[in-house]
């Protein structure tokens, strides 16, 4: 499953997938889309590794850009993966 996590400006959505543990390790899949004309540019990168694949339309300055900005928001994605995304986290929140 899938959570989304930002809209940027230009309509790019960013989401991520649950905490999954892949090469005896937690990681966590974020995948990229932007849509383009009829089409849709795509990029998936793995955390914490920031290990890119499928990459879709997205020019090397957009990737660095994109990393750049993962690497600023890795810890929130990462314990929004292990609660559950935004909905999970709200779940978990103590009462007042």
């Amino acid at each position: 499953m899938l959570y989304p996590f930002m809209t940027l400006n230009d309509n790019t959505e960013i989401v991520h997938s649950e905490a999954i543990e892949k090469d005896g390790r937690e990681q966590v899949k974020v995948c990229i889309e932007k849509p383009v004309f009829e089409d849709f540019h795509s990029a998936t990168c793995w955390l914490p590794d920031y290990k890119w694949e499928k990459i879709n339309g997205f020019s090397e300055e957009e990737i660095k850009y994109f990393q750049d900005y993962l690497s600023s928001v890795a810890h929130i994605i990462m314990q929004l993966a292990r609660e559950g995304g935004f909905e999970g986290g709200m779940d978990n929140a103590s009462s007042f």
